[in-house]
């Protein structure tokens, strides 16, 4: 029924028999004429719809179930797989990851389900050696730890740069190159590489020393544990060191993470 100075072209039976015979906004809009891409028109028939009261639980939008659907679906099931079986739902991550999030925004009570993880299978999970291999990849942020357990803000640089860290300490901000070397050599010796390939194409370049007015300190971090930090001037020209030679500038021992 139209009213008094009502510009709209349908009425609010074409609204209800477009939102029975359709499952999204988008279609309510087309069979009512009006552009399903237009924001304004939606939020219209949307509030029309609201003050008639009237029911929108079984649109779907671009999933193939309904709110309606979920919200029967869910009561019933004692898991999460439970639910995606009875929307027809491929199992997968994506999928959980969406019903899920449709259960919490309609407000869905599902602490009745029994998916628990196994006590076992999570100690199992953390009693897995260390992977040395992610040594490198785990550097920076342990460096960051230490640095800032020492008084020092740490910071990244916004876009890459020769160092890895801006550490804010009492003598300024130092830029720290982050390097690691994971097991020793084959004389026992740990064989640290501190070069740089220069900026090429070419990735099979040779490595080169970096220049010590671009870079103040090192942190290095053994697969022991063990943590040095040296200044750049001590290094400066080597591509290469043995950890063993700079035993003064051994600072700390993280062994206790690596086991």
């Amino acid at each position: 029924m139209k009213t008094l100075g009502d510009r709209r072209n349908w009425t609010d039976d074409d609204l209800r028999s477009a939102m029975k015979n359709n499952h999204s906004w988008r279609a309510v809009a087309r069979a009512l004429g009006l552009k399903d891409t237009s924001a304004g028109a939606i939020r219209t028939l949307k509030r029309r719809a609201d003050r008639l009261g009237l029911d929108s639980a079984h649109f779907t939008g671009q999933r193939p179930w309904s709110d309606r659907q979920l919200r029967e679906a869910v009561p019933a099931a004692t898991c999460w797989a439970d639910v995606l079986k009875a929307l027809d739902v491929t199992d997968d991550g994506a999928n959980r990851v969406r019903i899920k999030g449709h259960t919490v925004r309609l407000g869905l009570d599902f602490t009745h389900f029994t998916e628990q993880r196994e006590p076992a299978a999570d100690a199992d999970l953390f009693k897995k050696p260390a992977r040395l291999e992610a040594l490198r990849y785990a550097a920076s942020s342990m460096a960051m730890a230490w640095f800032t357990l020492h008084g020092c803000a740490v910071a990244l640089p916004v876009e890459p740069q020769e160092y890895d860290l801006l550490v804010t300490t009492a003598r300024g901000i130092q830029r720290v190159q982050v390097k690691t070397c994971a097991a020793r050599n084959g004389k026992g010796y740990w064989d640290v590489g501190i070069g740089r390939r220069p900026y090429t194409l070419d990735k099979t370049a040779s490595k080169m020393p970096y220049d010590p007015d671009a870079i103040d300190m090192f942190f290095i971090l053994l697969g022991d544990g063990s943590i040095y930090v040296i200044p750049s001037l001590v290094l400066a020209g080597r591509k290469s060191i043995s950890a063993e030679s700079y035993a003064p500038y051994r600072v700390g021992d993280a062994s206790s993470l690596l086991r």
